[in-house]
């Protein structure tokens, strides 16, 4: 089961969306709500948030989906049932809530809407929401005895075991002709067949890649750690220096043109630049006292 979340300042569209015939959408959850119209459930939830208006994204949207295998055998009232139990985990009893499951694709899914001022006027806090949807969805999962996201990745995992290692033995093979830039890098796997593809934040910055080979795309942390971001442009920029680095790159050429780094791959190539140097300093004996 996946869980996603934000918060959202178009409370009508979303409940209209949510509220759409035409993909088959069947209310199965309401809390505190006594309306049947988008427009009624809108102006509800409005009464609430007039308790604090200095909040802009006043509601919170989230899409729980169980996986479609699940999705096929669940009844109105179990999905009602997930939305709740969903609620309790991301702490949203004391909140205005309804949801609407979808069925007009082979994937089922759940739309919920909550508002985010509870109905004693505080603020839901909406920090890393997205992430606490992920882990509520997947305890939901786990007490209710659906297949749980992990196992489907480490299932998909262990079925790609052989290609995975043939992928992580061509990314070595290159790593040993020493490419003095991510380009190159990227050259060489093609020319064994491996289609390198960079991927961006929606700010655009570069947080990863993932590998294509022999029609199977997987994340290069999903072949072997070795393989994540962090590694793979802190062992090219070392190649391309006179000396080690110092300190993480903020930026760097790829296909002709200069990238931002996302925040998250700066700060996992700092420590891996703090290890490198206690590592250092431990094997040399520099600096140490007997």
């Amino acid at each position: 089961m996946i869980g996603k979340g934000h918060a959202i300042s178009s409370t009508r569209a979303s409940l209209a969306y949510g509220w759409n015939q035409e993909k088959e959408a069947e209310v199965v959850l309401k809390e505190y709500l006594a309306g049947d119209t988008p427009l009624e459930i809108t102006e509800e939830f409005k009464i609430i948030q007039s308790q604090n208006e200095r909040c802009i994204n006043n509601t919170l949207s989230f899409v729980v989906s169980p996986t479609i295998e699940d999705g096929k055998h669940l009844s109105s009232e179990d999905l009602g049932k997930v939305a709740k139990e969903f609620l309790k985990e991301m702490n949203l009893k004391n909140h205005q809530a309804i949801g609407f499951v979808h069925r007009d694709k082979e994937h089922t899914h759940i739309h919920i809407y909550a508002n985010r001022i509870s109905l004693t006027g505080e603020v839901y806090k909406d920090s890393f929401i997205g992430k606490r949807s992920q882990i509520a969805a997947d305890n939901v999962a786990k007490q209710l005895g659906f297949i749980r996201v992990k196992e489907v990745q480490q299932e998909k995992l262990q079925e790609f075991q052989q290609h995975r290692k043939e992928v992580q033995n061509i990314h070595e093979k290159v790593l040993q002709s020493r490419p003095k830039s991510l380009d190159e890098y990227i050259k060489r796997m093609q020319e064994h067949q491996v289609k390198v593809i960079p991927n961006f934040n929606k700010s655009r910055q570069l947080q990863g890649f993932r590998f294509e080979y022999n029609g199977v795309n997987l994340k290069g942390s999903e072949i072997h750690r070795s393989m994540s971001g962090n590694k793979i442009i802190l062992g090219i920029s070392q190649n391309d220096s006179i000396t080690k680095l110092k300190e993480a790159p903020k930026s760097l050429q790829l296909l002709n043109s200069t990238v931002q780094l996302s925040t998250g791959i700066i700060n996992k190539i700092a420590k891996d630049l703090v290890k490198q140097t206690i590592k250092r300093v431990l094997d040399t004996g520099i600096g140490m006292a007997y």
